[in-house]
């Protein structure tokens, strides 16, 4: 293969580059890179013939291990199939660079398969894309490569992170001869140096005199990884400083009595004294998106009074959902924080200042209807049937200290954000909440599970799981993986929903009702199956579910649709009610 010596040279340079982890989905145009990278001693490879799976099974594996992962893919309607991880990945800020095998361009429109235009073809969904010439011979080729592969390994760790694209179009012969062997030679690195952004004294300045202004100061956390050093400092603003901090299950804000995490219960059910007795002056938000309508509607009917400002690396996009953003600050949260808590309270000790009693009253009112929505809760499931919302609860209880917890989009994350997590049982939380769509979360927790020897385990609905099954159709399924699937046989958020759960045409148009069982799944995977339909038989379910295993295992738990749809209406009813 020495015509395709720099091809080969590919997989030596994400290696340099600090890429250890390659998912492949088998063909032929695609041979040479699969080939490279699968006799490279320094690879892991992964192989998942789906290609719309093998993209999230990577997105799953980036998001556990916050680093790279490339993804290799044949020529044609194989490389669309990555789309919906890829725009996951691009507003989920994950790290991912895709190679996709190609024909040469000159076959375009010639009537020849397996061919289409790939060049660009992710559109604005990846931070660039980069089209590699089909002819390797000459030395501005080999230079020309290997300048574009430094650039999309170095452009993906960049903040923010996302994925890149490399098309790679390939001539035969793509197969080695017997006994021919691939040289992994050397190779030139070029990196991208890390900064750490530092404000101007003067504008640092400014901002201190900002918050002194301002009494009724508020932390929004959006969805974040687990962070347990931002999670301290954000304890001790809170704390200390009398400043409440508000946050949702995806963004890693656990229960632990002094942060304000049942929003999505108390603002809906909040009259308008309450919500404007609720309102900061000060408003700083971190991290990406927010889960509840109840909150982003909150924060736009009762914007900050004065300042609103967004902690966050990207200072080239304003991202401003509330429509209050007063000031961008391309920062990490973590070091701003810190640094934050550190002046403000070398100032207090300087000016022995008493602390702020409106700012301790403030944080009490959210503080308050907190408790208040954490007993509507609470009494909505003990006068509960068995319900997905119970078993919700039922599994948030039974989830081992350290694990690893993904949520499927639709209801399962919204049931597991009204449950909560307490902060001392240290469980990640993950979401593919970049698109938020149902596409691929299966297909996430399995590459999250790759790369961990931590209990792994998604909560997801039936459509969700069945719409993702290949996920399962993988011959290195991690024994870690731990699944427990909601089965009401239906898309159950649209009886949720105000629109839909009142149309004519709910049951057939919308819900996409079926018979479904998950235990022929279960068995075609070789992993263990389980089974409840009671609050009895999931507690028994759960005693041994987590323990160590030889094989992944999956817990169905069948509901009735029409019973979940009674109990939340009552729910609902409780908040109408005060």
């Amino acid at each position: 293969m020495p015509v395709l010596q720099p091809i080969v040279n590919i997989a030596e340079l994400i290696y340099r580059k600090g890429i250890t982890d390659v998912v492949i989905s088998p063909g032929s145009r695609s041979a040479p890179l699969t080939i490279a990278v699968a006799r490279h001693p320094g690879l892991r490879t992964r192989v998942v013939a789906d290609e719309r799976s093998a993209g999230f099974v990577a997105l799953g594996m980036a998001m556990q291990s916050g680093r790279p992962v490339a993804v290799i893919c044949t020529s044609g309607s194989a490389v669309y199939n990555l789309a919906p991880a890829v725009a996951e990945a691009y507003f989920a800020e994950v790290p991912l660079l895709l190679l996709t095998a190609d024909r040469p361009h000159e076959w375009l429109y010639q009537q020849d398969g397996q061919t289409m235009v790939q060049a660009g073809v992710f559109g604005p969904h990846v931070k660039r894309s980069f089209d590699l010439p089909a002819d390797y011979t000459h030395a501005d080729s080999r230079w020309f490569i290997e300048r574009s592969v430094n650039e999309a390994v170095n452009l993906s760790r960049l903040a923010p992170a996302g994925p890149v694209h490399i098309n790679v179009p390939l001539r035969e012969p793509f197969y080695p001869a017997p006994g021919d062997e691939l040289r992994f030679e050397s190779v030139r690195l070029i990196e991208t140096l890390a900064t750490t952004a530092q404000l101007p004294a003067d504008v640092w300045h400014r901002l201190l005199d900002e918050w002194d202004e301002t009494d009724r100061k508020l932390i929004a956390v959006g969805q974040m990884p687990y962070n347990p050093a931002l999670l301290a400092v954000l304890h001790k603003i809170s704390e200390e400083l009398g400043v409440p901090v508000v946050g949702e299950l995806p963004g890693n804000i656990g229960q632990n009595g002094l942060f304000i995490t049942r929003t999505d219960t108390f603002l809906s059910g909040a009259d308008e004294a309450l919500l404007d007795s609720l309102r900061p002056d000060l408003l700083i938000t971190i991290g990406g998106s927010f889960l509840t309508r109840n909150l982003k509607t909150y924060f736009r009917q009762y914007p900050a009074r004065v300042r609103h400002w967004h902690i966050g690396p990207d200072a080239g996009r304003i991202s401003d959902p509330f429509r209050s953003l007063t000031t961008l600050v391309p920062m990490e949260p973590l070091p701003f924080l810190e640094k934050l808590f550190a002046d403000i309270d070398y100032q207090r000790f300087r000016q022995g200042d008493d602390d702020s009693d409106e700012s301790f009253a403030f944080r009490e009112s959210w503080q308050q209807a907190d408790r208040r929505a954490a007993r509507v809760v609470a009494q909505s499931l003990a006068r509960s049937a068995f319900t997905d919302w119970t078993a919700t609860q039922a599994l948030m209880d039974a989830l081992p200290q350290g694990s690893v917890l993904h949520l499927a989009n639709s209801m399962p994350v919204r049931y597991a954000n009204l449950c909560g997590l307490p902060a001392d049982r240290q469980v990640a939380v993950c979401a593919n909440r970049g698109v938020s769509g149902i596409d691929g979360c299966l297909s996430t927790a399995v590459g999250a599970a790759l790369q961990t020897d931590q209990i792994v385990t998604v909560l997801i609905g039936d459509v969700a799981f069945f719409y993702d099954r290949n996920a399962l159709w993988h011959a290195q399924l991690p024994p870690n993986l731990r699944i427990v699937l909601l089965n009401n046989h239906a898309g159950h958020i649209f009886r949720m929903i105000d629109g839909p759960s009142r149309q004519p045409e709910l049951d057939e148009f919308f819900e996409t009702e079926q018979p479904l069982t998950a235990a022929r799944t279960a068995e075609d995977a070789q992993i263990s199956y389980h089974f409840a339909d009671d609050a009895v038989g999931l507690k028994q379910a759960f005693d041994r579910f987590f323990e160590p295993s030889e094989t992944a295992r999956l817990l169905e738990v069948r509901t009735d649709k029409q019973v979940n749809e009674q109990e939340f209406k009552r729910y609902k009813e409780r908040l109408r009610e005060g």
